[in-house]
């Protein structure tokens, strides 16, 4: 049971999803008419960005059921539907799609994107986005009950995570560097480089609290990388990530809460026994600390394995 305490920061909070339907034959060929190195669509790493089982669903069961107090969630797609929402249900109402040309309004020529790193960029322009809103992606799940408190302490942001050095800092990286490539980490540095940080404060694979003011008066100021960062269709090696940003900006003015403790239950590979992957969701899930749950990739899991998490998630976000 969700229980609000008095004492507790109450102002209105939203949640943000970014979505997209891979399988989608039109999407698809969208994407080929689009793309130049036709051998990334080829690519397992490329493809998983775009394919799904159906997790978006439990996602947003998790929020519903799990909290409450969330006003609106907003579902950020390339005109495309989630199968759950095709049919209009009582318990879907806090459910807005938004549509990638709703938050591209200045400049629209742009468009398609088939870029997460270039959407998250604008989702500060979601119309009617509270200014307080929690940002998941579409593998992010609660675990069990949330308060906003473990999100926002008297409207600050609370961001999990360490500090890390910089890869080019790090000596045995030094000597044995490879090629960049685009990829979540280099643009989690980028973030931090962009405002003069020698290190970076790293999050991980949970739900991101933010504020709409820090990232709009950023841009404000910085319209150029508003717009270098949100144009390219694929991934750059040139692109910082917008959570990333938002972060070191409140660390910059003194305006969040930092926590070390990630308070999460991560899936990345799959290789390991079922019994494995059953003992972490139904042991390890019931753990105090265990707010959020990550299943990253869950379409490249085996098929008897996928096929016992999926029935579990089926059974626990029932709402």
């Amino acid at each position: 049971m969700y229980i609000m305490n008095k004492s507790q920061d109450q102002f209105t909070i939203d949640a943000v999803i970014m979505w997209v339907d891979g399988n989608d034959e039109n999407h698809q060929k969208k994407i080929a008419d689009n793309i130049t190195e036709t051998n990334l669509l080829k690519d397992l790493d490329f493809k998983t960005r775009f394919q799904h089982v159906g997790e978006i669903k439990f996602t947003v069961h998790s929020i519903i059921k799990y909290a409450p107090f969330i006003r609106n969630i907003f579902i950020v797609t390339d005109n495309q539907i989630p199968d759950f929402l095709v049919t209009k249900s009582e318990r879907y109402k806090k459910v807005v799609v938004i549509d990638h040309k709703d938050i591209y309004t200045d400049n629209l020529s742009c468009l398609p994107v088939f870029n997460s790193i270039s959407i998250e960029t604008k989702l500060y322009k979601i119309p009617g986005l509270a200014e307080h809103f929690i940002y998941f992606n579409d593998d992010f799940l609660l675990n069990k009950v949330v308060n906003p408190s473990d999100f926002f302490h008297e409207g600050k942001p609370i961001i999990r995570g360490k500090w890390h050095r910089f890869k080019e800092d790090i000596f045995y990286k030094k000597i044995f560097r490879k090629k960049e490539k685009p990829g979540y980490i280099i643009a989690q540095e980028k973030s931090a480089k962009i405002l003069g940080y020698k290190l970076f404060f790293r999050f991980h694979h949970t739900p991101h609290p933010m504020r709409v003011s820090t990232v709009r008066s950023f841009f404000t100021s910085n319209s150029s990388l508003e717009q270098s960062n949100s144009e390219p269709k694929f991934r750059s090696i040139d692109q910082f990530l917008m959570v990333g940003l938002a972060n070191h900006l409140e660390i910059k003015k003194d305006q969040c809460v930092l926590k070390k403790d990630y308070k999460l239950l991560h899936f990345r590979n799959y290789k390991k026994p079922l019994f494995w992957l059953k003992f972490k969701l139904n042991y390890l899930s019931k753990k105090q600390n265990r707010l959020f749950l990550n299943l990253q990739s869950l379409d490249q899991c085996p098929k008897l394995k996928q096929d016992f998490i999926i029935d579990w998630l089926t059974k626990k976000y029932a709402i």
